[in-house]
């Protein structure tokens, strides 16, 4: 049988762990948080234990993977307790800005630990996730932590935990990209005379529609681009605009290189 040991269950967490049993990713779960509100929909399930605290964790259960979700701010307290249950298990922590030698700090150097940066549509399934293990996980420890963070979506890895500000840049806080997005076209939409409702819908739709779209054609990005342009007509005047020396390209990249700067100046602290 495998367990999971869930430490936090908001947003995120609940997510995963909604992922989790949907798809059998393990056979027990338990889960320590503090917070009854965000445990009640688990609490008639057989698979699922809540508890308060790391002290009300059954006697029985043993951890083949412990996930911490809690808040960067609040990590330096509450993983230091796990070290001893660290020690049989691996530890894949979804928590932004810490890197993998916190929890080698916390639980000893032989700790198997995961370092995974999800982002925001893994609520619904449709994540990103980047992950990066260090020199003590085993194989068969990565395997598990890919399966796991595939309940949140797409999963891929890294060897290099310094690329992790870079990833956190594109696909961690990237939703926000796409969302403003949604938001600035629906504002240009309604300034040629469209109405807000309107703006709104015919944004979100072809926002949403184009990215399915990308996502299941055998085109790449680029080619679909073409095919929707057709020579002198109104896509290629708009085109005109975004793809010049001031376009969304280089917005795009000066956006991201703030992003991972920022990333790296949080991670000193």
């Amino acid at each position: 049988m495998t367990g999971v040991l869930l430490v936090g269950c908001g947003k995120m967490g609940g997510a995963l762990l909604d992922g989790w049993r949907a798809n059998k990713a393990a056979d027990r779960f338990v889960v320590v948080e503090p917070a009854p509100g965000a445990t009640e929909r688990f609490a008639a399930t057989s698979d699922v234990t809540v508890v308060a605290a790391i002290s009300d964790i059954p006697a029985d259960f043993a951890a083949d993977a412990i996930v911490m979700a809690v808040k960067p701010q609040t990590m330096a307290e509450v993983a230091p307790p796990y070290a001893g249950r660290a020690s049989s298990a691996v530890t894949l922590s979804i928590a932004a800005g810490t890197p993998i030698s916190f929890f080698e700090q916390a639980f000893g150097e032989d700790a198997a630990i995961v370092r995974a940066m999800p982002n925001t549509p893994a609520a619904i399934g449709r994540g990103m996730s980047v992950l990066c293990a260090n020199a003590a996980t085993s194989g068969p420890q990565k395997a598990l932590a890919e399966t796991l963070m595939q309940a949140a979506g797409a999963v891929d890895w890294i060897d290099d935990e310094g690329l992790m500000d870079a990833v956190t840049a594109l696909s961690g806080s990237g939703p926000a990209y796409v969302f403003h997005l949604i938001e600035t076209m629906a504002a240009a939409g309604e300034a040629l005379g469209l109405s807000p409702e309107l703006a709104a819908k015919s944004a979100l739709e072809t926002v949403a529609g184009a990215g399915e779209l990308a996502r299941q054609a055998a085109e790449d990005p680029a080619t679909l681009r073409q095919n929707v342009t057709s020579p002198g007509g109104t896509t290629a005047a708009a085109l005109g605009v975004l793809m010049g020396e001031d376009g969304l390209g280089p917005l795009m990249a000066r956006a991201l290189t703030a992003a991972r700067d920022r990333g790296r100046e949080l991670a000193k602290g």
